[in-house]
């Protein structure tokens, strides 16, 4: 009989739906865990889970022997030092993007994780939303020909949501939101080679850096590519992505039910598009942890390991050095 995953979760302001992930998947929760009490209570009360599994300290889940996976739900800022430790305990862990803030912290956690021989996951979401990949499976059949332009955004408004921990510097927004944009071209036209990026700073006055920011890319094989950010907009939440390929075009997004797909006929003629309905699911938690789960039970690679979340973050550092020094940069890969 297939051994049943004994999970725990840290974080419940943003980490109920990995509560309700691992649920679905039929793991047992064994603890859950947040510095807010009130957070802990809500999230206790809702899923049925008893005062007896609920702390305040993660070290209590870091030293329980018992627990096999953790998911980490916290601000950015301490993502490290909670992964590390609990990678070093023998869990395996599933943390939130962006995997951190900064060089040296990316390549501490990689380190940590290489070390302790655990499984490690970094929640880039995007690759599990229904409209995203559905889009990778229609590029990866060839319907639209190579690609020579990819763009996409994150449009969220912060004004409400914008707390400390969102408004420290280092938590760029670029970093914090516009990692999702990154990442998803990255999964769909690879690593970008050089960027090139401007900002602006008009919406919101609680914090330093830009809050709006644009950033062109060179990719290999000749393809270009586009990243806006807006924590600020005043408009309703969406990461709109087209991909324009030799053969058509497709135009998607997170929380659309329907997704538009261009393609020409064998004449090179486009044809009327077609419009394809997906279910709107844009933090698929349930998935994610589906995925994470056949990795740990049988030994699979993470697609989404501690290099690859660094190297998305690597591409969101080059962007926000670009719009400082007015200069293009080149990310370092090199993790």
């Amino acid at each position: 009989m297939e051994k049943r995953l004994v999970v725990a979760n840290i974080g419940m302001k943003f980490g109920m739906c990995h509560v309700e992930g691992a649920m679905s998947y039929g793991a047992e929760i064994a603890a859950i865990c947040d510095s807010n009490e009130e957070n802990l209570r809500f999230a206790g009360e809702r899923y049925g889970i008893p005062e007896e599994k609920r702390f305040t300290d993660y070290m209590d889940i870091v030293n329980n022997k018992d627990i096999d996976v953790v998911t980490v739900a916290i601000p950015d800022q301490q993502h490290v030092k909670v992964s590390c430790d609990l990678l070093r305990s023998g869990k395996h862990v599933l943390c939130e993007k962006p995997l951190a803030l900064t060089r040296e912290d990316l390549e501490k956690i990689i380190k940590v994780a290489d070390e302790s021989g655990s499984k490690f996951m970094v929640g880039q979401i995007c690759r599990f939303t229904p409209a995203f990949e559905k889009a990778k499976e229609i590029i990866d059949t060839g319907t639209i020909g190579e690609i020579y332009f990819i763009e996409s955004e994150y449009a969220h408004d912060y004004m409400k949501l914008c707390d400390d921990w969102r408004a420290d510097p280092k938590r760029h927004g670029v970093i914090g939101g516009g990692c999702h944009a990154v990442d998803l071209i990255r999964w769909l036209a690879g690593n970008p080679q050089e960027v090139f990026a401007y900002g602006t700073h008009k919406l919101l006055p609680m914090v330093e850096y830009d809050d709006a920011t644009i950033a062109v890319m060179k990719f290999g094989e000749n393809v270009a590519g586009k990243v806006f950010v807006s924590t600020g907009c005043k408009r309703d939440y969406t990461m709109r992505t087209v991909i324009y390929g030799t053969k058509g075009t497709i135009i998607c997004d997170n929380t659309s039910p329907a997704m538009t797909l261009f393609v020409t006929d064998e004449d090179g003629v486009t044809q009327e598009p077609q419009t394809i309905d997906v279910e709107v699911n844009n933090h698929n938690a349930a998935r994610e942890f589906e995925v994470f789960a056949d990795a740990i039970i049988n030994n699979k690679p993470v697609a989404t390991d501690a290099r690859e979340g660094a190297k998305t973050v690597e591409v969101c550092l080059s962007i926000v050095e670009s719009s400082k020094t007015g200069k293009p940069v080149k990310p370092n890969y090199n993790f």
